[in-house]
């Protein structure tokens, strides 16, 4: 019988006590790192020694030599990674599109008294009110003082708009920077990872720190990450671009930009702010995270200015609408001032128009001589005229202007910024030019049925100091509006001016309801997807005590059959032949 190798059983254990040891040490770093952040769990994957070759009794026979540590791995699914990559980007979309919900609601503060729905109802309450007693100068103070809140709020909640949007881009900024140094991590990462198993061996610990930057990389925009079979380095696709590849990758930056490279953005009249994009590198290209925090806060910019547009729809009906109703009035002054504008200045006619591509905006047309008024009597749509109820016949204000025109189109803040109470109702004794009375030309005394003059229209008188049937025309068109306009003709259409404003705000609490509610469903989602990360990469206690006894007493097994072995050698070499001495 051949005989084994004298010291082949002192290997034997040696290999058992240096692999114990190893998955000893490895389950301490398990414990070490339980609550580490992004930590998988490691093990040491362990396999028997090829064996030694013996003969006995004329056979080949063979003895195994015990085990080997073949690697280290660490528990990682990669399945549950790119189902969270997903979702994750998905829950910071929603908990960004969500903040700004609440930042625009505290702008409109409609729960307090001090936001734009009281405004509208305080002014008109005082419309109301003065139209009733059009002579009271203490109604027609409030009209006016009432007027001056609501245009100070519409444009309070304009300008805190702009800042918000203002923010946002400074976020944006901000969030760009922060994805740069996210790929500048995972590209030092992906060349540390192929040095370091270029041997062989799996650099699990930089694995673990990659994988935790690809899950913050991936709250800021859709990704889809896959990893190179040879180098074990990651590829990293948004929207179709190539942001990481390898050891190359492509920054993000802020544009436009000069020649010079310097960000300037692009000015936006409409909105008094300046606009950016977000391009990929020095190519210009602009580009779209599709989700998370980035491509809600380029939504939640675009839904801002939206509101812009709604608060200038409000402006421009006062401007055109409103303003066109009080100009058909007479005032209490000794002039009886007419054809005056309630709401910008004197000089100037607000209308509602379509550009060249169909678009409608205010238009003020400024004249540098102001502007004059024309009186007309009313006809029907059969060609009579108009009688009143008290037998009177109606008349109709022509408003033009005169002198050099200057046109400007109002859109945006620019529409807001224009809505101020016109300064001459401000003046000394200016609430009596309110226009509060309807102008009407008596009948014929030789035929009723006719006004005094078709062509005379000194004749044309205001309708005593108590009418303010005016001011009901402008009460009625600000609280019930005016069926016979539409979008083409008004910028609210049909609507008064107080349901447009609640039909905007019932918008936004729909949406922002939604948002919520999404954002509730989407946060369970990533929590169950978690838990399913958690269940294969996390660290179990039980589990990890179970298997530090279990190799702790391998260790000492191998440990004890060493020593054993040692004194069986010590006895045959120290002792053998050294009977009878």
């Amino acid at each position: 019988m051949a005989v084994r190798s004298t010291f082949a059983g002192l290997n034997t254990m040696y290999r058992g006590i240096s692999t114990n040891r190893l998955a000893l040490d490895t389950v301490g770093h398990n414990m070490s790192n339980a609550s580490a952040v992004g930590y998988s769990r490691q093990s040491v994957n362990q396999a028997a020694v090829m064996p030694d070759k013996i003969y006995a009794n004329g056979t080949q026979q063979y003895i195994g030599s015990g085990v080997d540590s073949l690697s280290i791995t660490r528990a990682r699914d990669v399945y549950a990674d790119k189902k969270y990559w997903a979702e994750n980007g998905t829950q910071k979309y929603l908990t960004s599109r969500e903040n700004n919900y609440g930042k625009v609601e505290e702008i409109f503060n409609d729960s307090q008294d001090t936001g734009v729905k009281n405004a509208v109802t305080e002014f008109y309450k005082a419309l109301s009110d003065w139209s009733t007693n059009n002579s009271d100068v203490s109604e027609r103070v409030a009209v006016l003082e009432k007027a001056s809140i609501l245009s100070e709020r519409i444009n309070r909640s304009g300008e805190q708009l702009q800042s918000q949007i203002t923010s946002l881009y400074n976020d944006i900024t901000a969030n760009v920077a922060k994805v740069n140094e996210i790929t500048d991590n995972i590209v030092a990462l992906n060349k540390s990872i192929m040095a370091l198993e270029a041997a062989g061996g799996s650099a699990n610990d930089l694995r673990d720190a990659r994988d935790n930057l690809a899950d913050e990389l991936s709250g800021y925009m859709s990704v889809s990450i896959s990893e190179e079979k040879d180098t074990s380095m990651y590829t990293i696709v948004c929207n179709g671009a190539t942001i990481v590849n390898g050891i190359t990758k492509i920054d993000l930056k802020m544009g436009p930009r000069d020649d010079a490279g310097n960000v300037i953005g692009m000015h936006n009249k409409d909105y008094g702010l300046t606009d950016y994009n977000i391009e990929l590198g020095d190519t210009g290209v602009v580009f779209d995270p599709l989700n998370g925090t980035l491509a809600a806060e380029v939504d939640a910019i675009a839904e801002d200015k939206k509101y812009i547009d709604k608060l200038a729809d409000m402006a421009s009906f006062l401007l055109v609408q409103f303003n066109g109703q009080h100009q058909q009035g007479a005032g209490m002054d000794a002039n009886n001032t007419t054809g005056t504008n309630f709401f910008g200045d004197n000089k100037t006619i607000y209308t509602w128009e379509a550009d060249a591509n169909g678009n409608y905006r205010t238009v003020a047309t400024a004249y540098a001589d102001g502007l004059t008024s024309t009186k007309y009597l009313k006809k029907d749509a059969d060609g009579n005229y108009i009688k009143n109820a008290d037998g009177n016949f109606e008349v109709g204000i022509t408003v033009a202007g005169s002198g050099t025109a200057t046109a400007e189109e109002l859109k945006g803040i620019l529409a807001i910024k224009a809505l101020a109470v016109n300064p001459i109702l401000n003046e000394v004794d200016g609430e009596k030019k309110l226009a509060g009375q309807a102008w009407v030309m008596p009948p014929s005394i030789t035929d009723p049925t006719k006004p005094e003059s078709e062509t005379d229209m000194t004749l044309v008188v205001a309708n005593g100091t108590a009418d303010g049937t005016n001011g009901v025309l402008m009460s009625t068109l600000f609280n019930l509006g005016n069926t016979s306009l539409n979008s083409t003709t008004c910028s609210i259409g049909t609507n008064s001016f107080e349901s447009y404003y609640n039909s905007i705000m019932t918008a936004m609490g729909v949406d922002s309801a939604a948002c919520k509610a999404n954002l509730q469903a989407q946060e369970d989602l990533v929590e169950e997807v978690e838990k399913w990360r958690s269940a294969t990469s996390g660290v179990n206690w039980d589990e990890e005590l179970t298997n530090m006894i279990t190799f702790q007493q391998g260790y000492s097994a191998c440990s004890r059959c060493l020593t054993t072995m040692d004194e069986m050698l010590d006895r045959l070499i120290n002792s053998t032949g050294m009977v009878g001495r």
